[in-house]
């Protein structure tokens, strides 16, 4: 399957974005606003279609084809509630058939071979940005209209609900509920200063996670996975340096995402859900899924786990449950068994968590906030592992690192100079320039420093720490000069990590 090619995309953190598409559609928007609310909601869609066309126009009418569908399909459904259940099953099965297709149709080929020993040919298909995310939202909204929860079909807010641009490439994974009556509300047709003072703080905190840091990191761990598929043996540092590298990297590349999107959407006056809270804070594996893409957990509970039977049937069906969503979960980022891997992986995880709470709860220990340090410890490194699965591009590669990280100091290469001499096709995947290990250490301090002991954004931005944000001078001058910071680190733009899955 071809990648989705997404460097033709107009991305949050590109010029072409942030000083012509970004300005044009927010003072079209409340411009035309004027005339009628319709017309601007028609201009925010043909601006989010545009945005989502740039990259490979055709595709645009495979969005448009899942909306209408999904849209008629759900109308019917409301028409035949509480009845309709072979309807919905339907229209879910037509929906994942079509992710199969454009996204696991060389995975399902690849295995196929795999277990029959017969060589197959693999499909040229390409993966059109956002399937994913924009088809989840889609079930969630025939689910929640078979449910009686969504209850407003307005054509217009509709197709505005799926396209809306802050979230259509990479989420959050939006509910009906949530967004058609801000859609609705004629709050959003006038400009509001607090909002946009807001916004722009939030996009300002985004951009420079992902400039700043997660671009930064990208630098290290990019590397290090590299020379583990080209089946180079790293010196235990270097290959512990390119996990907590892309453990970082990863947190900052989509927590900064999500909060450009809030902070985009902001600017309108509509407030898209909460996707981060901390997670490398968690004290568990459980609280870790409750903090780490918060929107994606919660459509796997809502719309898996409990439909599955959730925890109503014993222990036993309760942990298969929880395995079967994890691994699911797992799969739905990607066509490769390390996907699977890394969803099993967290699924062990949970069943272990579980198990120790319920031996904990009954020893009288399991609570203590004096384990909490510990449990923050060891829930992150339990993360770290499971991140270089998930980062690998083969399981023998994952292995492999992982083997790196468990042994101790001798033999294997430690000098990032020294694997990028000997790595096969370096040109492709190494900076030009050597990285040391000061600035690794420095940079990791700086984000350690961000994770553990400051606010979080949602924290910083709400007044609940002593640390919080304000609309005043101060704070505008300190955020313009961060914003101008990055764009002068904006020249060579990079792709956002989710835009894969």
């Amino acid at each position: 399957m071809t990648s989705s090619g997404s460097a033709a995309t107009v991305l949050f953190n590109s010029y072409e974005f942030v000083l012509l598409f970004l300005p044009i559609t927010f003072f079209g928007f409340f411009l035309l606003a004027k005339i009628g609310r319709n017309i601007a909601a028609s201009w925010l869609v043909l601006a989010s279609l545009f945005f989502y066309g740039w990259w490979n126009p055709k595709f645009t009418l495979l969005l448009l084809a899942s909306i209408s569908f999904n849209y008629l399909l759900g109308y019917a459904l409301s028409r035949q509630r509480p009845r309709g259940r072979a309807l919905l099953t339907f229209a879910i099965a037509a929906n994942l058939l079509l992710l199969a297709v454009f996204k696991y149709s060389n995975f399902f080929i690849a295995t196929a071979s795999a277990l029959t020993g017969q060589p197959m040919a693999l499909t040229d298909i390409v993966l059109p940005l956002g399937i994913s995310f924009y088809t989840f939202t889609q079930i969630a909204f025939l689910v929640d209209t078979w449910r009686g929860v969504a209850r407003e079909y307005n054509p217009l807010h509709y197709l505005l609900f799926v396209t809306y641009f802050p979230h259509l490439i990479a989420g959050p994974v939006l509910h009906h509920k949530q967004m058609m009556p801000q859609f609705a509300s004629s709050a959003i047709y006038k400009i509001n200063v607090d909002d946009v003072a807001a916004g722009l703080s939030i996009f300002t905190i985004g951009l420079a996670k992902k400039v700043l840091l997660a671009d930064s990191f990208s630098q290290f761990s990019t590397p290090v996975f590299a020379a583990a598929d080209h089946g180079i043996h790293l010196h235990f540092f270097a290959a512990w340096m390119g996990a907590v590298a892309y453990t970082m990297q990863l947190y900052f590349d989509f927590s900064g995402y999500s909060d450009m999107a809030i902070g985009l959407s902001l600017l309108f006056g509509v407030r898209l859900p909460i996707n981060f809270n901390s997670p490398y804070k968690s004290a568990s594996i459980i609280d870790f899924w409750r903090r780490w893409h918060m929107t994606l957990s919660q459509f796997l509970k809502d719309y898996l786990y409990i439909p599955l039977g959730g925890s109503r049937h014993g222990k036993f069906r309760t942990y298969l449950n929880l395995m079967a969503t994890m691994v699911l979960g797992g799969l739905w980022h990607g066509a490769n068994w390390t996907f699977v891997c890394w969803g099993a992986l967290h699924g062990i995880y949970l069943l272990i968590n579980h198990a120790w709470r319920a031996i904990g709860g009954k020893m009288g220990f399991s609570s203590s906030p004096r384990f909490r340090p510990f449990g923050v410890f060891l829930t992150f490194l339990a993360v770290v592992v499971a991140w270089v699965v998930f980062r690998s591009t083969t399981i023998h590669s994952a292995v492999l690192m992982l083997g790196d990280m468990l042994h101790w100091p001798g033999g294997y290469f430690f000098d990032l100079a020294e694997i990028k001499k000997n790595a096969i096709g370096s040109k492709e995947f190494f900076a030009d320039r050597d990285l040391g290990m000061k600035h690794f250490l420095a940079l990791t301090a700086s984000a350690a420093c961000l994770l553990w002991l400051l606010p979080n954004t949602q924290e910083y931005m709400n007044g609940s720490h002593r640390l919080r944000w304000r609309p005043t001078k101060l704070n505008a001058l300190f955020w313009g000069m961060v914003f101008a910071l990055c764009l002068t680190k904006m020249a060579s733009v990079s792709e956002f990590l989710y835009f894969q899955f």
